[in-house]
């Protein structure tokens, strides 16, 4: 079994090319999504993010995104710490996704899978990358946000440059050229591998 992580900053359309993967019958972990589930059910999570933030983290039983979101941008400190109580339980939920879905590849969709220092976990990387005011439009679009608050979101992370130094593989997704046949390239590359 080949471990792929699958990665990207926010709007480069990982989360299509995991939804195409698993069309092609891969199966495909999404990270931020259990991560999101995590912290409204996982008591221990729950207690550490209420430690660190307070008690306004939690609203009706579920964690208050608003006001988690604005002190994780606006604080690098709690991200860092947010994140060390989040991942280590995400990274378990992958290992038993990868008993319960046998195959010869499998893949992990995580925005910050470089920038955690959790792509050392994965047998190959694949990087989707976009141009920037395309990401921006696109989350814009999808999350009806400001510019300044997408751009202070991917300012947060690494850039696609930066990605590329540590990706094995690059997928263009920037709606000029075809993302199927580049995906259909990558499997091939990947099974040569395994």
């Amino acid at each position: 079994m080949l471990k792929v992580g699958l990665t990207g900053g926010i709007g480069s359309g990982k989360s299509t090319v995991g939804k195409i993967l698993e069309a092609m019958g891969f199966p495909v972990f999404y990270s931020d999504d259990a991560a999101k589930k995590c912290v409204d059910t996982h008591p221990e999570i729950r207690k550490e993010l209420i430690a660190l933030l307070g008690e306004d983290a939690y609203e009706n039983n579920q964690l208050n995104r608003t006001y988690v979101a604005l002190r994780m941008f606006s604080d690098d400190q709690i991200r860092l710490r947010m994140n060390a109580i989040i991942h280590p339980r995400v990274r378990m939920l992958f290992d038993e996704f990868i008993q319960q879905h046998p195959s010869t590849l499998v893949f992990n969709e995580a925005a910050i899978l470089i920038e955690t220092g959790a792509y050392k976990l994965f047998d190959q990387v694949v990087l989707v990358s976009a141009p920037d005011e395309l990401k921006i439009k696109r989350v814009m679009d999808r999350e009806q946000c400001s510019r300044e608050q997408v751009v202070d979101r991917m300012e947060k992370q690494w850039t696609d440059a930066a990605k590329k130094e540590v990706a094995n593989f690059v997928l263009i997704n920037d709606e000029e050229f075809l993302l199927i046949p580049q995906i259909e390239a990558l499997i091939e590359a990947l099974n040569a591998i395994h």
